[in-house]
């Protein structure tokens, strides 16, 4: 749970804008509506904090006599949150607007550090790969020159003899 005390992020309300200013011209600022929710940056971590405190909510009502313990012990869950709801805004929206975006800029940094990490692997890989595999290639061709080198055929030769008189046979028979 101490990772999302640490995810939820408050922030003083920046609801100034410029108005533009009298005859003159000059700009002053002014404040709008002011806005006194607490601003979060995540729904996920406020969500988690509600959970958290549910259990506190849920030990309050261990007190109560156990025949109303059940119906108060809920309205009393739904009108935390529903407080909690009200009153929170989640990068500049209400509660019901913001999405259920579950990705943190948190979780994003690390995925893209391992996306990155990724890369420089695949990039040395490129770099190494060839030359080891260049490497058993010669190793291989090398190998298979010893081998044809230690291969000698078994011919047999034939007894060929010398006829001086080629002519001398003839095909009268």
């Amino acid at each position: 749970m101490e990772g999302a005390l640490e995810s939820v992020a408050l922030s003083a309300p920046r609801d100034v804008g410029r108005v533009a200013g009298t005859d003159d011209g000059a700009s002053v600022l002014a404040t709008s509506r002011k806005d006194f929710r607490v601003r979060c940056t995540s729904k996920r971590a406020v969500t988690e904090m509600l959970e958290l405190c549910g259990s506190f909510v849920q030990k309050l009502g261990d007190t109560l006599p156990e025949e109303i313990r059940e119906p108060v012990l809920r309205d009393a869950q739904w009108t935390f949150e529903s407080a909690v709801q009200e009153n929170v805004s989640i990068n500049g929206q209400a509660w019901q607007e913001a999405s259920d975006n579950y990705f943190m800029d948190s979780d994003i940094k690390v995925l893209e550090d391992q996306f990155d990490e990724i890369i420089v692997d695949i990039a040395t890989k490129r770099k190494q790969y060839p030359r080891k595999i260049l490497e058993c290639v010669i190793k291989i061709i090398k190998a298979k020159q010893e081998i044809l080198k230690q291969y000698h055929p078994v011919v047999h030769s034939l007894d060929l003899k010398y006829d001086p008189d080629p002519g001398g046979k003839s095909l009268d028979s």
